[in-house]
């Protein structure tokens, strides 16, 4: 009877939101967390001497394509395409499953130790413009499957991809 209780209570205040808003926050977090890793190397960049700065943004843009077409696009749809099956008024934090929080955690401790590295800055910033930009261009999925859901009227995922 207690545990049926609390169960009913936690419900009560379980911050609880549609599926178009898990798709925007989603969208925005890929965004904002992108533009800053983006930020950051710019800034690492605009103090070394610009021939080396062009090449080494330059390749950083390359390699965030690569990394957009062949992993972050990918981890994008699918989780678009869980979001997209969950219940209406699903908690806020589903935005992203379990184990992207994780990948989450272990990518910031990483960007701690290799901000406090040895590594010169101009270097790591193609590392982080690769993260950024893929992360930036992957963003634009959720949009497009909001697009869809909320002034389209339609079904969360593009025609082609697995169905709701």
């Amino acid at each position: 009877m207690v545990i049926l209780h609390c169960m009913e209570l936690f419900d009560k205040f379980k911050p609880g939101v549609s599926k178009a808003w898990l798709l925007a926050l989603a969208g925005v977090l890929w965004t904002v967390v992108g533009l800053i890793l983006c930020r950051l190397a710019y800034q690492w960049l605009t103090v070394s001497h610009w021939r080396s700065a062009e090449l080494l943004g330059v390749l950083g843009a390359v390699l965030a394509f690569v990394a957009y077409r062949f992993c972050f696009s990918r981890l994008a749809w699918k989780n678009i395409q869980r979001l997209c099956t969950v219940k209406e008024k699903t908690c806020l934090f589903a935005f992203q499953g379990w184990r992207s929080y994780l990948l989450i955690g272990l990518m910031v401790g990483l960007g701690f130790i290799f901000r406090n590295s040895l590594i010169p800055k101009p270097y790591l910033a193609i590392l982080y413009t690769t993260i950024g930009g893929a992360l930036l261009l992957s963003s634009f999925h959720y949009y497009g499957c909001l697009w869809r859901l909320v002034v389209m009227k339609g079904s969360c995922l593009p025609p082609g991809r697995v169905s709701e």
